[in-house]
């Protein structure tokens, strides 16, 4: 499409205020100096200091930053042409800009964010795919009931991926698998025989003879590629956290709770992800997955992208389009379409024009259909602390699945970053799920309220616990 037609209805730039300016919100940042449709001349972070050094970061010149500690503070540096510096979103949200992005990264934070923003008028853009895992058809509901638009963005897979699967829906290809590559690819070194995945590396010996898929039949190679690299994570939460997002957006569903996670090469994602009649992982069609991307060093990378294993049905095309390089499973019945990129904030205000100039979201009007749940990776005491942390917003000792979604009881498994940073009330056994029953939770929170709020409009036949 030409994104110059997409958004000719715009007459000026849209103006965004950013929340979290990690290495999300600082390429944000510094592509919107960049753009004639965009200025993100607001940013806020756990301090105006903070928020003002993203600025600093990204080539504003420090006379243009203003540090506002109130919203008086906050108007007068807009009106003098300054860049905003926040350490809280009340300072901002009088300020005329027309989407807040919600890049904190933290659930709670996150949907408290999204609600302030939405109850003051303004579009958001929800890249904390943490709290769109537990609200988000919640959020885009109060968005669409305020004429306004709450969506995922370019940039991140979630987004890239919906685009994908309506694309070929559109295009009536029958889509047999969708998901995306971990964020670190692993790369075979076959003279060390080691495998390294972002900074860590471990020693694979006899790992070549599994390059290929061959006498040992898909199944076997691949349990034997994971046993030999288990000293690496094959399976990481934000995976399972960004393809919910999917699920609930365009109804696709995990052909296992926990995913297969492949370690695979390209040219073996439309073998693997085929239905077991053939030859393949999946019990059925229209399955998400994630796949590690197996590599040597130099090889092209998958760069955390996203896919689409889609049917064959018309053997001349495919045949035809095979010859141009595309990647066909061995039998020719499937074919692998993909985007090896997820360019983070540079090409996700391509998005947020949708949302302001548009009035489009890229999840449209999603729903409940999975939930990331927690279960149980070891033992753990009763008084034990669910601390969300570190880059991927992991909990130590509680691992991810996805399951059919259902409003919240007792006994159910209970969200992941519904449990986030509460403590256990007894103890719990290794492979255990995680139910309200078991945390202490003040159901007071915005979280929990919002979620409860969620199930009331999704759910309102099933009140069961």
């Amino acid at each position: 499409m030409n994104s110059h037609q997409r958004f000719a209805k715009a007459t000026r730039p849209i103006e965004v205020a950013l929340i979290g300016a990690g290495a999300f919100g600082r390429s944000l940042l510094g592509q919107g100096a960049r753009m004639p449709l965009m200025n993100v001349r607001v940013a806020v972070d756990l301090t105006a200091e903070q928020a003002a050094a993203a600025f600093a970061a990204t080539g504003s010149a420090a006379a243009r930053i203003a540090l506002c500690g109130s919203a008086g503070e906050a108007a007068a540096a807009w009106e003098a042409g300054k860049l905003v510096a926040a350490g809280s979103l009340d300072v901002v949200l009088g300020l005329p800009v027309d989407i807040v992005v919600e890049a904190s990264g933290h659930p709670e934070a996150g949907a408290v964010h999204a609600r302030a923003s939405l109850e003051a008028g303004k579009h958001v853009a929800l890249v904390t795919k943490e709290t769109d895992s537990v609200v988000g058809p919640y959020l885009a509901r109060m968005a669409r009931d305020r004429n306004l638009v709450c969506t995922t963005v370019d940039g991140d897979q979630p987004a890239l991926l919906i685009g994908l699967v309506t694309w070929a829906e559109t295009l009536g290809l029958p889509i047999i698998a969708a998901g995306k590559s971990s964020e670190y690819d692993f790369v075979f070194d076959a003279t060390a025989e080691l495998m390294r995945s972002e900074s860590r590396q471990a020693p694979v010996p006899g790992f070549a003879r599994l390059w290929e898929i061959g006498a040992e039949g898909l199944r076997d190679t691949l349990a034997m590629r994971s046993r030999l690299a288990a000293a690496l994570p094959q399976l990481a939460v934000p995976d399972l956290c960004e393809m919910a997002v999917v699920a609930n957006a365009t109804g696709l569903k995990p052909d296992v709770a926990s995913f297969h996670a492949p370690i695979a090469r390209i040219v073996e994602v439309a073998d693997i992800f085929s239905t077991g009649a053939d030859g393949g992982l999946l019990g059925g069609e229209r399955r998400l997955d994630v796949f590690n991307c197996l590599r040597a060093e130099g090889d092209l990378s998958f760069a955390g992208g996203v896919f689409i294993v889609v049917r064959c049905e018309d053997a001349e095309t495919w045949k035809v389009l095979a010859g141009k390089g595309h990647t066909l499973s061995r039998n020719g019945k499937a074919a692998m379409l993909w985007l090896p990129r997820h360019l983070l904030g540079l090409e996700a205000p391509i998005s947020m024009l949708d949302a302001v100039v548009n009035g489009v979201s890229v999840a449209g009007s999603p729903k409940p259909v999975v939930d990331l749940v927690g279960r149980t990776t070891k033992a753990l005491a009763k008084g034990t602390l669910l601390k969300a942390e570190g880059h991927h917003h992991t909990i130590d000792g509680v691992g991810p699945e996805l399951v059919d979604a259902a409003p919240l009881g007792p006994a159910r498994p209970a969200p992941y970053y519904l449990i986030a940073n509460r403590r256990l009330l007894r103890d719990l056994p290794a492979n255990a799920p995680v139910t309200l029953a078991d945390v202490g939770i003040d159901e007071a929170a915005p979280l929990y309220r919002m979620r409860r709020e969620q199930d009331a409009l999704f759910f309102a036949a099933d009140r069961s616990g």
